[in-house]
């Protein structure tokens, strides 16, 4: 590890008694460097002694590195102080500031005018020692780049050009002699932005249309991340253009200003509603789904999912393979080694009825997209135990849970009281107002009269803090018959049956619970007694009954499930996809059960295959377990690799604990999926920063991969080939150990630099007289430097060598092919970022970018198998999608379209940009000869048939 070299004089001046060492001059140099990267701070202190040891050896070499060292900026420590006691002023006094330093030069130049260039060479070292523009730009009495021209007028780079031409009027009020600067500094505003409006006023004195300066520009899309994509910019434009509609204009300034400053052609041909989508007949494209918050990953999961035929296919005609859900029809079903319950199963017909109908607008819609509707939305991303946790720890800790349903619409009402105060109110009931000044203890929707109040009205909070604590202590379940008992009605249940009173009367919505009976307590009714007829006259209440519950507002419902969709967004991948498909297995019917009685049908003969791992016992058998299983996980944390190198971590053996000891153990497929997921884990977390952070590591993707490889089989030559895979394996992993243990320093240099450099100090300091070295250490040294240089050359080429026959050991096998059908891409971080999809369309021979709203044709495929090497958070695929290559053309269907013809309405052909962003920016709906504008979509005269699927 590095140590930060202390400040001592090892090379102060000529009088440093080491300054004498007869070390090299590049030596002398490498220390100057190495101090510099270890204590970048004591700049000033380290170039005084270079400074220093140039001057006492009268070295040009050293000399012309002060002199590099000056031109870039650098200033030793005295020509620091030499400075500041030029300018009068004490160095690290607490009451200077950049004004007060300003000041202090203008004063002395004003008194002693023929001191002014020495003043200004002070002025600019403090400058530059304080990294202030303000006094460097006063130092120089020029101004030469952005940072000075803002300082001098007093601006700032997010202040729009209306701003600037006010602070340079100030400026000119203020001096009129310095107009010549004022303009000067306008100018190298108006070219660093490019700003027609600024270079306008400057030729003619009248301000132009103002262009927004990009940071203005990204503040006013509210974005803080400059490294997102052109998609998630256009997303959160459309946001804030939906919020605000009256600020339109405003708005497509701020996406100009950004698309002009990355030169992004999506955004430029989005602003000039000309898309670099091919303008294709809306029966031959694919429909984009829309963004309804923080849904750019379900958009293009659902994408994924029309595509697949079988899979489209089964949920259009849903009826055919629906499950019957009436009692006496459910049996025990096991999915995913779980049995299946009557809601699972309506919760899980729900969401496919759901699905279908986005699938049905996906085809007929005359559209370039489509919305998909908030609750399929949120029984996508949601499962029912993550939903049921969610409603739980709401209810618990929210004021107002749930009573029930009335035509399909939550009910929300107040907290329930607390067991031990509820004897205690209805004491209260008749004529004595509670504490509080509470006049009803009567739990009721509202609360007080909206009459009274103007308004609703949540229900004030009664509950003492230890109620509420013993009641998120107390279970929520559906069947509450199965409730063990309250410690209340607990205490109630000790007391004799004779000393209770019958219940008090009270309205059918209110809940009273029997309490003992004492002395001032009504006695109970007898019907004998001649008072007590039916023609007994009954007092009326003294208030009116509690509000009946309400359905909840359509609104605040909307509000709720969009809560339910943020937080199921946030849920893993492999938690969503795994729940799409358990739904869809929840909502058919079985084709057949396997021998351990798991449920089979067809989406586990789409999308799931069977593994085999294989386990020797510590007796020399060998164990064999097989499992479904509906996608491989693979790894790239440790490094870039190539897809065979990412699912051989999956297969290959490892060493497991059986028993105590550790044995061998590997996985193979005994049964491959028509669809073959794979899902790259990039979410990683950091022991030692306590965090969790996103792996970016290339991943180097195939067209085509043939999984021979990975086959269970008993075929000897599969074997022995494997057998001799992972011993090179081992072997490769041991050199890369070694290679990493000779090439890895603080430094920055391998073991042969490092020995290298230890011997050239051992050579200077064996010259001086009173260090004594060891006789032959030097040689030592650099014949280890040698042997060491010559192993890290043999280990590079043995790890070349086996990389290629590890890469070269199954090239042959090629029986089961597989194709890339799907890519799903995120930009991002671990915790955010943005989801698209690039879809292979077999049929067509090209690929398309479902980007939400926006299905575009992707002309260069780099985009998809080359390196993402944008600085900041690079695209990275997290998700991929193969399909058996015999079977491609049977599975995969990207176009399905099937637009209902009108009367007198013409084949649409895709614009692909939303109608309402053409609102946004105010391009205009044009109606002229040869089109129209219907439906809020381009169309041409040209009239074609639909297809249909």
């Amino acid at each position: 590890m590095t140590e930060i070299l202390p400040r001592v004089p090892i090379l102060l001046s000529k009088k440093s008694t080491r300054a004498k060492l007869d070390f090299r001059d590049d030596l002398i140099k490498f220390a100057y460097e190495r101090q510099l990267m270890s204590d970048p701070e004591g700049t000033p202190y380290y170039l005084q002694a270079l400074q220093g040891i140039a001057a006492g050896r009268n070295s040009e070499d050293l000399q012309t590195s002060v002199a590099i060292e000056a031109s870039s900026g650098k200033v030793s420590a005295n020509d620091i102080r030499k400075a500041y006691r030029a300018l009068g002023l004490v160095l690290g006094s607490d009451y200077l500031d950049d004004d007060h330093i300003i000041g202090t030069f203008q004063s002395r130049a004003a008194d002693s005018p023929r001191q002014e260039p020495d003043l200004r060479r002070a002025l600019q070292i403090v400058g530059q020692h304080r990294s202030s523009q303000s006094i460097q730009s006063m130092a120089s009495k020029t101004i030469t780049n952005l940072e000075q021209a803002l300082s001098w007028l007093g601006a700032t780079d997010d202040m729009d050009d209306h701003f600037v031409v006010a602070m340079y009027k100030v400026k000119e009020d203020e001096n009129p002699a310095e107009e010549a600067t004022a303009r000067h500094a306008v100018s190298l505003i108006a070219q660093h932005r490019n700003s027609g409006a600024l270079k306008q006023w400057l030729e003619t004195g009248v301000l132009g249309e103002v262009e927004m300066d990009v940071g203005q520009a990204y503040n006013r899309l509210q974005i803080d991340d400059r490294t997102i994509d052109d998609s998630f910019v256009l997303a959160t434009f459309e946001l804030n253009y939906q919020e605000a509609p009256s600020q339109a204009d405003d708005l497509r300034s701020a996406l100009r200003a950004i698309a002009k400053d990355r030169k992004s052609s999506l955004l430029n041909n989005f602003l000039n509603r000309n898309m670099a989508t091919a303008n294709y007949p809306l029966a031959e494209w694919p429909v984009g789904l829309r963004n309804i918050g923080n849904t750019c990953y379900l958009n293009s999961l659902l994408q994924f999912y029309f595509t697949i035929r079988p899979f489209r296919e089964l949920v259009l005609d849903f009826d055919a393979h629906k499950r019957d859900a009436t009692t006496n029809k459910i049996t025990e079903t096991t999915i995913g080694s779980r049995i299946v319950s009557k809601q699972e199963i309506q919760r899980a017909q729900k969401f496919v009825c759901e699905l279908q109908k986005l699938f049905q607008a996906m085809i007929t819609s005359p559209s370039v997209f489509v919305e998909p509707e908030l609750e399929l939305a949120r029984l996508t991303l949601l499962s029912q135990p993550a939903e049921a946790d969610i409603r739980r720890s709401s209810t618990i800790s929210g004021n107002r849970p749930s009573l029930g349903e009335i035509n399909g619409r939550p009910v929300i009402g107040p907290l329930a009281l607390p067991m031990s105060n509820i004897a205690e109110n209805t004491t209260n009931s008749d004529n004595r107002a509670p504490e509080n000044g509470i006049e009803s203890s009567e739990p009721t929707l509202l609360g007080n009269d909206p009459a009274e109040e103007g308004t609703d009205l949540e229900m004030p909070d009664l509950i003492p803090e230890q109620s509420i604590e013993r009641s998120q202590k107390q279970p929520v379940v559906d069947d509450k018959e199965n409730l063990p008992p309250s410690e209340a009605s607990t205490e109630l249940s000790n007391v004799s049956e004779s000393v209770l009173s019958p219940l008090l009367k009270a309205p059918p919505s209110q809940t009273v619970e029997q309490r003992p009976s004492t002395e001032t307590d009504h006695k109970p009714l007898d019907l004998h007694e001649p008072n007590n007829t039916t023609d007994a006259v009954i007092e009326p209440p003294s208030r009116p009954p509690p509000y009946p519950p309400r359905p909840q507002p359509e609104e605040n419902k909307d509000k709720i499930i969009r809560q339910e969709i943020q937080m199921g967004a946030q849920q893993d991948v492999t938690e969503v996809i795994s729940n799409v498909l358990y739904q869809l297995e929840c909502a058919i019917e079985a084709t057949s059960f396997d021998p351990s009685g798991e449920q089979v049908d067809q989406i586990k003969d789409m999308f799931f295959g069977k593994s085999k791992s294989h386990t020797q016992n510590p007796r020399g058998g060998l164990e064999t377990k097989e499992q479904f299983f509906s996608y491989l996980f693979v790894d790239v944390a440790s490094g870039p690799k190539t897809i065979y190198e990412a699912l051989d971590g999956a297969f290959d053996v490892q060493q497991v604990q059986v028993d105590g000891t550790f044995q061998p153990q590997y996985s193979a497929i005994s049964q491959l999926p028509p669809v073959l997921n794979i899902l790259v884990q990039r979410a990683q977390y950091d022991q030692k920063q306590s965090s969790a952070f996103k792996s970016v590591n290339h991943l180097e993707l195939e067209e085509t991969i043939y999984m021979d490889r990975y086959i269970d089989s008993e075929d000897k030559d599969l074997i022995q080939r494997r057998a001799e895979s992972w011993d090179w394996k081992r072997q490769l992993r041991q050199l890369e150990a070694r290679r990493e243990d000779l090439t890895q320093s603080e430094l920055k240099m391998d073991a042969s630099e490092l020995l290298d450099t230890t011997a050239g100090c051992l050579e200077e300091l064996s010259k001086e007289d009173d260090l004594d070295v060891t006789a032959g250490l030097q040689e030592a040294i650099r014949e280890a430097a040698m042997e060491s240089k010559e192993e890290l050359d043999s280990i590079n080429t043995l790890i070349k060598n086996l990389t290629t026959r590890i890469r070269s050991q199954f090239v042959d096998r090629r029986k089961f092919p597989y194709r890339l059908q799907s890519a799903f891409i995120h930009r991002g971080t671990a915790s955010s970022g943005h989801y698209w999809i690039y879809i292979r369309d077999f049929k067509q021979d090209l690929w398309r970018e479902y980007n939400d709203e926006t299905v575009a044709m992707v002309t260069d495929t780099s985009q998809i198998f080359d390196e993402d090497k944008s600085p900041g958070k690079p695209a990275t695929p997290y998700f991929l999608v193969y399909v058996r290559d015999d079977l491609k053309d049977e599975l995969v269907d990207p176009v399905c379209r099937d637009i209902p013809e009108e009367p007198e309405t013409q084949t649409a052909v895709m614009n692909d940009v939303p109608d309402h962003f053409g609102e946004a920016y105010g391009a205009p709906v044009q109606d002229g000869q040869g089109t129209t504008a219907v439906s809020g979509t381009w169309f041409e005269a040209d009239h074609v048939k639909p297809q249909r699927w």
